[in-house]
């Protein structure tokens, strides 16, 4: 074998060589980052998750917003891409405790049962105003002491939570999406779908509750979404009990 041939033959093994390796570090690094993402989920290969659906306000039981079903598809899309399967449930339908499957949430308590009890079980600091007459305080959202009204349109705000409890090992949390409009639920979700990498970095599988705010809705739809606060502590303590009010007497001459 002459030496030219020799060179093309050892080339050609060197590149063989170097892909082979170069396949093997991607394939690891898409594997590690696969992985990251199913633990921060908990939706490990072919898991079963639950989608838990609300109802328009005001509509049929089984009526489902527009924006609410943009929200269920931006989820479905995050299972997918962690090889697990969803399945979708009405609100009032679900009747599992904690820990057996990830369960995403959305909708207000004013429109999702679901909803409703998981802030009284898991987030009893946080209360949504879900009077049907018209009010300043409609939809007004409380974290603690803290209070943050609607304005339609203009500035919105939800909650994003992802909860743990100790049935659930943090293996299978509970993903919350509560927001004050039904484009402000898929706000929540799509901040989640753009963010869950920074957010798994930051907490892990542990549990976490923000705040987001959603800015001139009626121009920028869901896309402009600013985190407020990481609200976690005020949300999972009890709600401060309320000023007691301070009454004159006055004595009859």
């Amino acid at each position: 074998m002459s030496d030219d041939v020799r060179n093309i033959v050892l080339g050609v093994v060197a590149a063989a060589i170097s892909a082979g390796l170069g396949w093997l570090a991607r394939t690891y690094l898409w594997n590690r980052k696969l992985r990251r993402k199913q633990a921060f989920f908990g939706l490990p290969d072919n898991a079963e998750s639950l989608l838990v659906v609300n109802r328009g306000a005001g509509g049929p039981e089984l009526t489902v917003m527009r924006y609410d079903v943009f929200a269920l598809l931006e989820l479905a899309a995050l299972i997918k891409d962690c090889n697990a399967h969803a399945q979708i449930v009405p609100h009032d339908a679900a009747r599992q405790g904690f820990g057996e499957r990830t369960e995403f949430c959305v909708g207000g308590p004013a429109s999702n049962r679901r909803m409703m009890a998981h802030l009284a079980s898991l987030l009893p600091g946080v209360r949504v105003n879900v009077d049907a007459e018209p009010g300043p305080d409609r939809g007004a959202l409380q974290v603690g002491s803290e209070r943050h009204r609607v304005e339609v349109g203009k500035e919105e705000y939800a909650l994003l939570a992802r909860l743990t409890v100790d049935q659930s090992h943090g293996t299978r949390p509970v993903f919350l999406f509560c927001g004050q409009t039904a484009i402000t639920n898929q706000a929540a979700t799509r901040y989640l779908a753009r963010n869950h990498e920074r957010l798994a970095r930051k907490h892990g599988t542990g549990s976490f509750v923000l705040l987001l705010k959603v800015v001139n809705s009626q121009a920028y739809g869901p896309d402009v979404v600013e985190l407020v606060a990481d609200v976690t502590r005020a949300a999972q303590a009890p709600l401060p009990a309320p000023a007691a009010t301070t009454r004159n007497t006055h004595r009859a001459s």
